[in-house]
């Protein structure tokens, strides 16, 4: 079946039609990643957005559901070069088609990849649509341009727990995970480290949190603007000083925007498993896994927050302890899931501070 991608722009482009059949909206961005297509799908942080792969042939290793970071898939539609029709692998319990089918969700495949990463390295993140069957170009133009910037979307109560979930790791910490979309990588590497961790929403009250006596206090990745998610960010506000806290990828976000900082929206995100980090504690540079639109405003931090890493290929924030407070956040994603595991050491630093505050 025929398919069509158009942007904003007025970019316009044919291909064939994969997984559901049905239309799609969201903002364009694309992962540099080669493998990890799994993950990436099932991510929560990719809510509101259409996903589009750089490398040219996905697929190819099937579908596993133990490599879930979620429910279930989460973008709203997914771009590729050339889909694999036949994986092989052991593991394979379903192909990428047949995901995206069970979870409604369209896919477009045989278009310009590397021309579509071009023009939005150029000209940043777009609005975007899919077309599936019989489409009209100005008529699916006119629904990407027309529909509403992913800044001004609640995004992050469409991927959160409704009410609170305890998962127990049969260890001796209490932790509350603000979930804003949490990765399940995120909650295993805690639980791997002896830690029991109770899921609650993000608009979960401070005194509640605190009613639970916990040891210490994790907000997780999400999709969306922070700026919008002002239950958490208030949160924060309040917990902050009271108990030992971390944050990754949205979470940095908001906490830095509770503590007086401010985000902006980076021109076409940082999404893949392959972004440099420099941490100036050591001089190391770790390859991390990342995915997120926004940014930190390094210039509007307070002056009893440290900027510890950056990236260095466009040298935003990457992570942050406060000087007063037991707090630590990065932008990057240290459980990977996919990506390398170069950063597993920040959550035995979460561990560690936890215990020395307990």
């Amino acid at each position: 079946m025929r398919a069509a991608l158009a942007l904003e722009d007025g970019t316009y482009v044919e291909g064939r039609a994969f997984g559901a059949e049905k239309d799609a909206l969201g903002e364009i961005v694309f992962c540099t990643s080669m493998t990890g297509y799994v993950e990436a799908l099932t991510d929560p942080s990719y809510k509101g957005q259409i996903l589009m792969m750089t490398y040219p042939l996905i697929g190819n290793y099937g579908v596993t559901r133990e490599d879930f970071e979620s429910d279930g898939v989460k973008v709203e539609g997914f771009v590729v070069r050339e889909l694999c029709k036949h994986p092989s692998n052991w593991r394979s319990e379903m192909s990428v088609d047949e995901l995206l089918k069970e979870y409604n969700v369209p896919g477009i495949e045989g278009v310009d990849t590397r021309m579509l990463t071009r023009k939005i390295r150029i000209y940043g993140s777009m609005k975007a649509a899919i077309g599936v069957g019989d489409v009209e170009r100005e008529d699916l133009v006119k629904k990407a341009v027309e529909q509403p910037f992913i800044s001004d979307i609640d995004l992050v109560d469409k991927v959160c727990v409704q009410e609170p979930k305890r998962l127990d790791a049969k260890g001796n910490l209490e932790v509350v995970l603000i979930d804003c979309g949490v990765k399940m990588s995120i909650v295993r590497q805690l639980m791997k480290r002896g830690v029991n961790v109770t899921l609650v929403p993000y608009d979960y009250p401070a005194d509640k949190i605190m009613e639970m006596n916990p040891d210490g206090v994790f907000i997780s990745n999400g999709p969306g603007d922070p700026a919008r998610v002002k239950p958490a960010i208030e949160t924060i506000k309040s917990l902050a000083g009271k108990l030992p806290m971390a944050g990754i990828c949205l979470g940095h976000q908001l906490t830095s925007i509770a503590l007086g900082a401010k985000t902006f929206k980076l021109k076409f995100g940082h999404h893949g498993s392959n972004q440099p980090v420099k941490d100036f504690e050591t001089g190391r540079v770790f390859i991390s896994s990342q995915n997120h639109n926004f940014a930190v405003d390094e210039k509007t931090l307070p002056k009893n927050i440290e900027v510890t890493q950056i990236n260095l290929n466009d040298n935003t924030v990457e992570g942050l302890v406060h000087k007063d407070i037991p707090l630590i956040t990065v932008q990057y994603h240290p459980e990977a899931g996919p990506g390398p595991h170069d950063t597993y050491f920040f959550f035995d630093r979460f561990v560690e501070m936890v215990k020395e505050y307990r």
